[in-house]
């Protein structure tokens, strides 16, 4: 049974200094301190990382998260997930039902694509009754290309009989202006995600659109490839925690670039390199075809098989 617990003040060695510290550094569940690094929370809480260690063990403890557990507990525990409809049924059956929540799923593929036409959808989708494909939940969009679009969402809602102003109230946007404020605002959406949570409307989608934009254009070179690396590759566990603490579905669109080297086949590459291709559960490589049509490939997934479907992109939105 899991342990009812109020605050971060009830995990063993955290007093009031040391919890008012973890708050401002955006630690406010025992969950969030229980997926935290020692590291991390050392610097956050100006504590030894021994200190700190000992505190994330606790707080492991009281959320009942951490330890080993059986294949059926976790069997159960999967039937939380939740399925978003992109309002293709191709594409949903391409994902297994949908985007699943717990998870990110990128996006990648060349300009128009569909990457942002999908994000305008699933931010719209996300809103609706589950019994619609929906996860009756607000949205959050990290915006770092400008690429947002309200009367976009407008047409989309209008198209699925929504209110379209109300959509737009749930809908929370922050454009990022580079790499390191792009990686705040995941912190700064999780203190949102806080708010909402007993809310009518807790968050339930993250988009990061696009996720590699600024990285690509601040680092760039091999001299800056280990930085880059590392910094992308905590920018997507954090993320992956905020998938994690709030139910929630993560979506992130991803650049591609060309391999010159490439004699045979697709010349294209996403952006990212491993660290990003092992972090995300699902790839979708998206690319054109003729007039509204659109091609999506399933690159990889843990539990589905690679498969190719088509879709469209039309004045109302994503279709089969």
């Amino acid at each position: 049974m899991k342990q009812e617990v109020k605050s971060i003040e009830d995990i063993p060695g955290v007093g009031p200094a040391i919890a008012e510290k973890l708050r401002a550094s955006g630690y406010t569940s025992v969950e969030a301190v229980a997926v935290a690094s020692p590291t991390e929370l050392a610097a956050a809480a100006e504590i030894g990382e021994g200190v700190a260690a000992k505190i994330i063990n606790a707080a492991r403890e009281l959320a009942d998260v951490g330890g080993f557990e059986s294949g059926d507990v976790i069997f159960e525990r999967r039937r939380e997930v939740g399925k978003l409809t992109t309002c293709s049924s191709a594409l949903d059956t391409l994902l297994g039902g949908g985007l699943e929540t717990q998870a990110i799923t990128e996006f990648y593929g060349e300009f128009g694509s569909g990457k942002t036409q999908i994000a305008h959808q699933l931010a719209v989708n996300a809103q609706l009754p589950r019994d619609r494909g929906g996860l009756e939940g607000s949205v959050i969009i990290i915006d770092t290309e400008n690429t947002f679009r309200p009367e976009r969402i407008k047409q989309m809602a209008e198209a699925l009989d929504l209110d379209p102003m109300k959509v737009l109230r749930n809908i929370h946007v922050a454009r990022a202006y580079n790499s390191n404020h792009q990686m705040l605002l995941v912190e700064k959406a999780q203190e949102l995600a806080d708010k909402l949570k007993d809310s009518e409307q807790p968050v339930r989608l993250l988009v990061i659109d696009s996720v590699t934009a600024h990285f690509r254009a601040e680092y760039p070179g091999r001299s800056s490839l280990v930085d880059r690396q590392q910094k992308i590759n905590k920018h997507l566990h954090d993320a992956l925690r905020f998938a994690y603490l709030n139910n929630a579905a993560v979506m992130v669109t991803n650049q591609v670039h060309a391999r010159p080297d490439a004699f045979f086949g697709d010349p294209t590459k996403p952006i990212g390199g491993h660290v990003l291709g092992h972090t995300v559960t699902f790839r979708v490589y998206l690319r054109k075809s003729k007039g509204e049509k659109r091609i999506a490939r399933l690159v990889d997934s843990p539990n589905l098989p690679e498969a190719e479907v088509v879709f469209a992109v039309k004045p109302e939105g994503v279709r089969d």
